[in-house]
């Protein structure tokens, strides 16, 4: 790691060391509820008083959340991009820590800030950045490397790599690696719920990479286990999942989806990807790796309740659990009902992007979710643009934009996109360059979709003459 970026994490480490109480005010995604659950253990293990609030956007609207009182606040997977708020509120140098991964935007008050952003770690979370502060603050710490890497997983840092890189890997995994807690298998197949979901529909319910025949049709995949021979069911009728296959059964199904591919005249470069399980949790949960677990945090937080989410990070296996499942297969069906409504509605496509108005008719919590996964269903060469209602602030409109790696490959980047697009109509927006999304008024909708269409042109055009 750079040495700046090392001493930024040694002046966060001693900031927190020396305060008398820390309040955490973090976001309510994966990555933001894995900071708040590796942040506040490393502090509470200080024995100093700690205590946690969780926003899902730092706006004007939010700020009165943040309590006024001598704190150090620490401002966790977010704040970077809006420490003017912190200003406008008068909170001095003293009175805050940020620490975060997004784009840093200046501010007349110099506020500590440990960000790997502009150290060129463009591959790790805020969870990440956490992680090895809480690391410096006490070697004894590496239990909360798992943490770090659900929050990394949660926040698409081994999307693009199809595996963690840079820092995250080195020095996250490894740790966890040593402690035992983290299990890393290299070349595993590139599928969501290996741990839950019955193998055909772990294929079926993938699209990363499309595989022609079998992505969107559960029993196409069935067959195509069948036909490789490959035991499906245990003797009580249960379906077997991806994690319960011997090894030889997952690399006869791996060789199988190549040949596939390859029939069709598709690459095999994303087929494979790196995994992340965790031993210590109960087999067939989403605790058991680090995808799904995720998953159920994001769930606790679309549905407004990190605080349970972060309960499960500290360890409760009770009530909190049993809570979060309940929100999980709400957060499902919500989210299968929402790429319906997607697709039967349909989309509008302009030349460089495709969008969609859904009204209030599902929570802005949760849109930016259902038009990922849209994607594989619509023109997955455009990126993907959502609108809805924003139910605190009837004049605001939320948008949520995803793309794919290979879109992102040709030049494009949402997050600036967004950003400079909202700016121009006083909202404001963040992100990364494959998933942003912004806050903008109600009354500059279409004329923002037709401003950030000619964005994404600019955009393709300046990466080549190849981008058609």
């Amino acid at each position: 790691m750079a040495m700046g970026f090392c001493d930024d994490v040694k002046a966060a480490a001693e900031q927190i060391a020396a305060a008398p109480e820390i309040t955490i005010i973090s976001h309510i995604d994966a990555d933001g509820i894995s900071c708040e659950g590796i942040l506040s253990q490393a502090i509470s293990r200080l024995e100093i008083p700690v205590k946690s609030v969780f926003v899902r956007q730092l706006e004007p609207l939010t700020m009165p959340q943040v309590p006024d009182d001598t704190s150090l606040k620490i401002f966790a997977d977010l704040g970077a991009g809006q420490q003017n708020l912190m200003l406008d509120r008068g909170l001095t140098e003293k009175d805050v820590l940020i620490i975060d991964h997004h784009v840093s935007q200046p501010c007349e008050r110099e506020y500590t800030q440990v960000n790997c952003l502009p150290y060129g770690h463009t591959r790790m979370s805020a969870a990440g950045v956490s992680y090895l502060v809480a690391k410096e603050l006490d070697d004894a710490n590496i239990d909360l490397a798992q943490l770090a890497v659900i929050g990394n997983v949660g926040d698409m840092m081994a999307r693009e790599k199809c595996g963690l890189v840079g820092p995250a890997r080195e020095i996250i995994v490894e740790d966890g690696i040593r402690h035992g807690s983290v299990d890393v298998r290299k070349k595993d197949l590139n599928c969501y719920g290996t741990a839950t979901r019955p193998v055909h529909l772990s294929l079926a319910y993938n699209d990363d990479p499309f595989v022609k025949g079998i992505s969107n049709n559960p029993e196409a995949a069935r067959q195509f286990l069948k036909k490789l021979g490959i035991r499906q069911q245990a003797p009580d009728g249960r379906w077997y999942v991806w994690e319960e296959l011997s090894d030889e059964e997952r690399r006869t199904i791996i060789s199988g989806l190549a040949q596939q591919l390859m029939a069709n005249g598709e690459k095999t470069d994303r087929l494979l990807m790196e995994s992340y399980r965790f031993p210590g949790e109960i087999p067939r949960t989403p605790l058991r790796n680090a995808q799904e677990y995720a998953t159920l945090l994001n769930a606790c937080g679309r549905w407004s309740k990190p605080q349970i989410g972060g309960a499960i990070l500290r360890g409760d296996r009770g009530t909190a659990y049993r809570d979060a499942e309940h929100m999980l297969n709400n957060h499902r069906a919500i989210l299968r009902e929402l790429l319906q409504y997607i697709v039967e509605r349909g989309v509008k496509e302009l030349e460089y992007l495709q969008w969609l108005h859904v009204g209030g008719k599902y929570p802005d919590t949760i849109v930016g979710i259902g038009a990922g996964m849209a994607l594989s269903k619509l023109n997955s060469s455009k990126p993907v643009l959502i609108m809805c209602e924003v139910p605190e602030d009837r004049n605001l409109t939320k948008v949520s934009m995803r793309t794919t790696e290979r879109v992102v490959e040709k030049g494009i980047d949402l997050q600036k996109a967004l950003a400079d697009a909202s700016a121009e109509y006083g909202g404001g927006g963040g992100g990364h360059k494959i998933a942003a999304g912004a806050y903008i008024p109600k009354p500059a909708e279409e004329e923002f979709v037709i401003r950030v269409n000619r964005i994404l042109g600019e955009q393709f055009a300046a990466k080549g003459p190849g981008n058609r």
